[in-house]
């Protein structure tokens, strides 16, 4: 006996409509904050009344959980192909490359990550889920540092050091993402990766922990990839690093 088509019709206009919500609460929350944000308000961006919205969601915690569940997914996701084996082999520019683009991609096009992760009152789950992620993300930035360190950096020293560069990141992410798309925006993560380079050029090229100073060439390399990343942000164009020779 043929399957009834009805119930799988309603589960996928029940689908459309639960992403008509989400899509409307990631804009609310980006632009009131998740304390000033209501279900009503919600529901006006949705277009749907606020009868329809608690059809799917009982209150606007429900919302924020479901939202920022769905977004921790897809960004553990993107960090799963950032870690690989192939990236942590490549020269320290293109390395910066590979893990920054896909982490500012990310939150360029989902604003509403950063306004749901760093609100001070957001649901505890999310703050949870977000606390286990940004473990998870340290850790393996203190491990790359770890393999690429010359020479091999002290515990105390390595700790230091993974934990100055993620805090950059975040406070350069952050400045990125409020950044106007365009030029200003390509200025912007340019900035960062000179950065964050600079910083971790020296513990790589093996001037920490006692190591010999960084050789003419490397500083020549350096030089170059910065005056690259402003030049092409400033006419607009993709920021990359030059591979050094």
């Amino acid at each position: 006996m043929p399957e009834d088509p009805k119930p799988r019709r309603r589960q996928a206009r029940g689908e459309r409509r639960i992403s008509q919500l989400l899509q409307a609460a990631a804009a609310v929350f980006c632009a009131n904050g998740y304390t000033a944000t209501s279900t009503n308000a919600i529901a006006r961006e949705a277009k749907v009344s606020p009868g329809t919205l608690y059809q799917y969601f009982p209150n606007k915690e429900a919302i924020a959980v479901e939202l920022g569940g769905r977004l921790i997914q897809q960004m553990r996701e993107a960090h799963g192909q950032v870690f690989t084996p192939a990236n942590m082999a490549l020269p320290l520019p293109e390395l910066i490359d590979a893990v920054l683009d896909p982490m500012i991609e990310f939150n360029c096009l989902n604003p509403a990550f950063l306004a749901l992760m760093h609100g001070s009152d957001v649901p505890g789950r999310i703050a949870e889920e977000h606390d286990e992620l940004h473990a998870s993300l340290l850790h393996q930035v203190r491990e790359t540092i770890r393999n690429r360190a010359t020479p091999p950096l002290p515990d105390d020293r390595l700790d230091r050091i993974a934990d100055m560069a993620f805090a950059v990141f975040k406070g350069g992410l952050a400045l990125v993402v409020a950044a106007p798309e365009g030029p200003v925006r390509d200025a912007a993560v340019a900035e960062l990766k000179t950065v964050m380079l600079r910083y971790l050029s020296p513990v790589v090229d093996g001037a920490e922990a006692g190591g010999a100073p960084a050789t003419d060439k490397a500083r020549a390399d350096r030089s170059r990839t910065d005056r690259a990343r402003t030049d092409k942000a400033e006419a607009g164009g993709t920021v990359t690093t030059p591979p050094t020779r």
